[in-house]
């Protein structure tokens, strides 16, 4: 069976790539999906489209053309995996397991047990709390081979 992952959130570590070898070592057909992880280009992602004069409205035009893609792929995804990190508050991440959980879409939380209280709504609804990424790989392993 393939399967299609979208890896959201935390954008400062390699836990993506980590993700991807453990699915690649563990023989698992897996596509996996991500939003732009190069912040300045996230950040300019809507520049093209007008000057805006204000930082608001400078992140209000980048965040509209930015969930162009992270809802198609979100969409789109069999499985999301939405890792908060210990560093900045990853308020895209919590919105990218909400909008799953309004989907219907499974997906499971990837953080460190220190923000377990912060997360506790987005992890009620998650059918999985992971601390590594190991975990990650698998819940894949298990969910593509049983």
């Amino acid at each position: 069976m393939s399967f299609s992952v979208y890896l959201s959130g935390e954008i400062h570590t390699d836990w993506r790539e980590e993700i991807a070898r453990g699915a690649q070592a563990a023989g698992l057909d897996v596509v996996f999906t991500a939003p732009v992880t190069d912040h300045p280009a996230s950040d300019a992602a809507g520049d093209h489209l007008a000057e805006t004069g204000s930082g608001f409205w400078r992140d209000h035009q980048s965040a509209k053309v930015n969930a162009i893609r992270t809802r198609t792929l979100i969409e789109q995804a069999d499985l999301v995996v939405v890792r908060f990190g210990d560093k900045y508050k990853q308020w895209n991440a919590a919105f990218d397991a909400g909008y799953c959980a309004a989907l219907g879409k499974p997906y499971v939380t990837l953080h460190d047990d220190d923000i377990v209280h912060p997360l506790k709504e987005v992890d009620a609804q998650a059918q999985a709390w992971c601390t590594t990424t190991d975990q990650v790989v698998e819940i894949l392993r298990y969910v593509l081979k049983g």
